[in-house]
């Protein structure tokens, strides 16, 4: 099993999200892959010297997304913008194909040195906006990375997927779709609000982390006033929306939110080695 503790290196880590611009041949598309690189670059350098612990490489920008399987331009792609955002900085970087496209997110990741990667549809089946996930990508994600020898790539599998319906699985409680992802062999697991920019249910919070002790990751709606509160369940937090101008996702950075996120999780965790003394 990926360490995915060990690969952040600290407790309460914040992992930035790099948010590619449109990739080639998508709808909102107007940048050559040159130019997305070197803006995928630029943030990453920046988010580095903010004081961020990690970073995630994600297509966001590419909506609406394709089902699991994404053209050979998005991978290609997104290969050249992670291994160049790899190359420019000193930290852990990880990658997610949009959407549930985890094999393809695998692939870039071994290809360019990529830490870890975030899967979608990971256990058990959901009905989500690009349609519906109705193959766990459980058994075919951890053969292929067997298979390519990227057992150190650790896999992040989000629980009750956000921008989905879980009905399908509604007799399930938070804490069995935890469980049967731990058990289908995830290395970490990832809980987020309804929608991007959402915040994570406390109750929510608390009962997957009573179900595992594996990573738990907040995977959305994390901002400088509830960070203290989640920090305390879990390992890490994604950190998108409220690094950008007006707190929205596809906007772009603003260094002041990034530094009152920084500054509040060293705030909380300051607080939390006072307690333990």
């Amino acid at each position: 099993m990926a360490d995915l503790r060990a690969t952040l290196g600290r407790d309460s880590a914040l992992i930035a999200m790099v948010h590619l611009q449109a990739l080639p041949g998508t709808p909102g598309s107007d940048l050559d892959p040159a130019d997305i690189v070197r803006r995928a670059v630029d943030e990453a350098r920046t988010l580095q010297r903010l004081g961020f612990d990690a970073l995630l490489v994600e297509n966001m920008h590419d909506a609406p997304y394709m089902l699991r399987t994404v053209g050979p331009e998005i991978i290609a792609t997104m290969t050249a913008a992670t291994a160049a955002v790899v190359a420019a900085v000193d930290l852990p970087v990880g990658v997610q194909v949009l959407a549930g496209a985890n094999t393809a997110a695998l692939a870039v990741a071994h290809a360019t040195g990529a830490a870890f990667i975030r899967a979608e549809g990971f256990a058990f089946a959901a009905v989500a906006d690009e349609g519906i996930m109705d193959v766990a990508d459980a058994g075919p994600l951890l053969r292929e990375r067997s298979r390519i020898g990227g057992e150190s790539i650790a896999v992040a599998a989000d629980v009750l997927k956000k921008h989905a319906s879980h009905a399908i699985c509604g007799d399930l409680s938070v804490r069995e779709h935890v469980r049967g992802a731990e058990f289908m062999g995830a290395d970490a697991i990832i809980v987020t609000g309804a929608h991007t920019g959402d915040s994570v249910d406390q109750a929510l919070l608390n009962e997957a982390r009573g179900a595992t002790d594996l990573p738990l990751l907040i995977g959305s709606g994390a901002t400088p006033e509830n960070l203290a509160q989640f920090l305390c369940l879990a390992d890490a937090a994604i950190v998108g929306s409220s690094l950008k101008q007006e707190g929205h996702w596809a906007n772009a950075l603003d260094e002041g939110r990034c530094s009152r996120v920084v500054g509040a999780r060293d705030v909380a965790t300051s607080g939390q080695s006072r307690q333990a003394r």
